[in-house]
C-alpha cells in the first residue's frame, strides 16, 4: 500500500465515456491502474446504464470490484448532449466517480452553474476519506468544454470552492481533481486556485501538482488519443489536475511529487484520450511529511 511510504497516491484520469473501442479501453484502464495503484482516484466520463434502461452496469463498480476499491457515482442530471454524440443511445449515462483503497465515510455532489450556456449537467462530487490519521476531504469534477465557455467555467469554479469550503474539515487539506477543459493560465484556474487572483471563496486557497513535477517530464495531458485533440500551440495542452489544500500540520497534504500517467497504450490500445495526473500526497507528521 502507498501508505507504507506516508503518502497516499492520489490520481485523477478521464476515462472518454464509450467513445471509440471502449471495451478495449475499458480493459487497458483497468491494465494501467493495476500497475499505477492509486490510493484515491478521481474519475470523470464515467459511464453507467441510464435509469430507465432496466440495467444495473456502471464503469466505476466494474473497476471498484476488479481493483478492491470503494467507490461512487454522481450521474450528470443533463445526458442529452452525451446520448447525441454517442449516436442517439439513450440506455448509458455519463458522470463522475471517486475510487478509493480507503474507506468513503461520507459522499455528497453539487450540481454546478451553467450561466448563460446550455446546460451540460456538470456536477462535483465529494467523498471523506478515511486516511491513517483523519480524514481527507477529496473531490472530482469535469467542467463544461467549449472553448468560449471560460465564464461558465468561472461560474463553476465558484460553485465548486464554495462546496469545498462547506466540507474542508480535518487534519488533512482538501484535494481537488478533475477535467477542467482549462489550461493553467486561464481566467477559471486563477480563480480556482486563489493565489494569482482573489480566490473563488474565501480563504480557499489550492495548489497545483504540477508546480512539483520535474519540468523534464512530459506534462501535457490532452494530445493524445486522436487528431482532433484540441491544442493551443505546438505542445500537449494540460487541462487535468489535481489541486490540494496547503499543507496542515506537520506537513500532512503535503505534494511531494506529480507526474503524467496513462499516455502509454497497453497490448496496442490507448486507455483514453486524456493522460491521468498522479500526485503523492505526504500522509503522517514527521519525515515523510517536511
Amino acid at each position: 500500500m502507498d501508505s507504507d511510504s506516508g503518502t497516499v497516491r492520489v490520481m485523477t484520469w478521464n476515462l472518454w465515456w464509450r467513445f471509440g473501442r471502449w471495451e478495449e479501453r475499458r480493459e487497458a484502464i483497468l491494465r494501467t491502474l493495476e500497475a499505477e495503484r492509486p490510493g484515491i482516484l478521481g474519475l470523470q466520463e464515467v459511464w453507467g446504464s441510464a435509469e430507465h434502461s432496466g440495467r444495473d452496469e456502471n464503469m466505476a463498480r466494474w473497476l471498484a470490484e476488479r481493483l478492491g476499491m470503494h467507490w461512487a457515482w454522481s450521474r450528470s442530471p443533463v445526458q442529452a448532449r452525451w446520448h447525441k454524440r454517442n449516436g442517439g443511445d439513450t440506455s448509458v449515462d455519463v458522470g463522475v466517480a471517486v475510487l478509493s483503497r480507503y474507506p468513503l465515510l461520507e459522499t455528497a455532489e453539487r450540481r454546478l452553474p451553467a450561466a448563460d450556456f446550455p446546460d451540460d449537467g456538470k456536477t462535483v462530487l465529494h467523498a471523506s476519506v478515511e486516511l491513517p490519521g483523519g480524514v481527507l476531504p477529496f473531490f472530482t469534477t469535469h467542467l463544461n468544454s467549449g472553448l468560449d465557455e471560460s465564464a461558465v467555467r468561472c461560474a463553476q469554479v465558484r460553485e465548486i470552492a464554495a462546496f469545498m469550503a462547506e466540507r474542508a474539515r480535518g487534519p488533512y487539506p482538501p484535494v481537488l481533481t478533475g477535467d477542467f477543459n482549462a489550461e493553467p493560465d486561464s481566467d477559471e484556474m486563477r480563480l480556482l486556485c486563489g493565489t494569482r487572483t482573489a480566490p473563488a471563496a474565501r480563504g480557499m486557497v489550492l495548489l497545483d501538482a504540477w508546480r512539483f513535477a520535474d519540468p523534464g517530464l512530459p506534462q501535457g495531458t490532452w494530445d493524445l488519443a486522436h487528431d482532433q485533440a484540441v491544442t493551443f500551440g505546438r505542445g500537449p495542452s494540460c487541462v487535468d489536475f489535481i489541486l490540494a489544500g496547503p499543507p496542515q500540520a506537520g506537513g500532512r497534504g503535503r505534494i511531494r511529487t506529480a507526474r503524467r500517467a496513462g499516455d502509454v497504450p497497453v497490448a496496442g490500445v490507448q486507455p483514453s484520450d486524456h493522460a491521468a495526473v498522479i500526485a503523492e500526497l505526504a500522509l503522517a507528521e514527521g519525515p515523510a511529511g517536511l
